[in-house]
């Protein structure tokens, strides 16, 4: 409760000083919307540089994860040419044996 009153008895001397001094506040507003401009371009200008950092990082992961699944990949495809290798191999060789009996 006595921050709610705190709070209102706040806001009633800040507008009574707008009034009182609205010429110096004028003056401090005018001066301060420049330096709040180039400190709010600053901080855009970080941010959007790490957000493109970020998806340059992200867009890398997901080049790799596909390589490495395309390499599993391959891998698979060799072993099931040599077990169809090895296969073909027997074939030839019962082929063989049929042909000398």
């Amino acid at each position: 409760m006595s921050v709610l009153i705190g709070g209102a008895i706040s806001v009633i001397l800040g507008i009574i000083g707008v009034i009182a001094w609205w010429e110096q506040f004028g003056i401090i507003l005018k001066g301060s919307v420049p330096i709040t401009l180039l400190l709010g371009g600053a901080l855009a200008l970080y941010i959007g540089y790490d957000e493109l950092q970020e998806k340059l990082r992200e867009e890398k992961q997901g080049q790799e994860e596909k390589l490495e699944k395309a390499r599993e990949e391959i891998e698979m495809i060799k072993a099931r040419s040599e077990l169809y290798r090895e296969e073909l191999e027997k074939l030839k060789e019962e082929t063989r044996e049929r042909e000398k009996i």
